[in-house]
C-alpha cells in the first residue's frame, strides 16, 4: 500500500457556516468518491481557507463527515493580491493502492479555475 496526497480546492458561495460545511462535504465527498477511497484510508488532512472565509472551521465539517479519528488541520491561505477569494483547499495523505497518475484531484466550482488542466 503506498501513502499518496489529493489535493482540491472549492470556491463557496459565501462567508456563512451552511456555505462553507457544503463546499467542504462535496469536496470531500468528491475526492473520496472519484479514488475510491473512505475515511479509514485517510491518514491526514489539511486544509486552508482564504482569509475572508470566517464563519466557520472546515476540518470541523470534514470530522462529521467520518473523520472523527483522523488528524485534521486548517490555515489560513496566503493572502495574494487578486488571488481566488471564497475558496478552501484541501490536502489529504492518503494509503492506497492506486498508482500516482491514477490519483484524482478534484478543484470544484470556481476553484476550477485554479487548475483547468484537471479540475473535474
Amino acid at each position: 500500500m503506498a501513502t499518496r496526497a489529493i489535493r482540491g480546492a472549492i470556491q463557496v458561495e459565501a462567508n456563512t457556516s451552511a456555505e462553507i460545511a457544503s463546499g467542504v462535504q462535496e469536496l470531500i465527498s468528491s475526492i473520496l468518491a472519484s479514488n475510491s477511497i473512505s475515511p479509514d484510508d485517510v491518514i491526514s488532512v489539511f486544509f486552508t481557507s482564504t482569509a475572508d472565509l470566517t464563519a466557520a472551521f472546515p476540518a470541523a465539517t470534514c470530522r462529521e463527515m467520518g473523520f472523527a479519528n483522523v488528524p485534521l488541520l486548517g490555515s489560513v491561505e496566503v493572502p495574494v493580491p487578486n488571488a481566488l477569494d471564497r475558496t478552501v483547499r484541501a490536502l489529504l495523505l492518503v494509503e492506497t493502492e492506486l498508482p500516482r497518475e491514477k490519483i484524482t484531484h478534484a478543484y470544484l466550482r470556481g476553484a476550477a479555475a485554479l487548475r483547468r488542466d484537471i479540475a473535474q
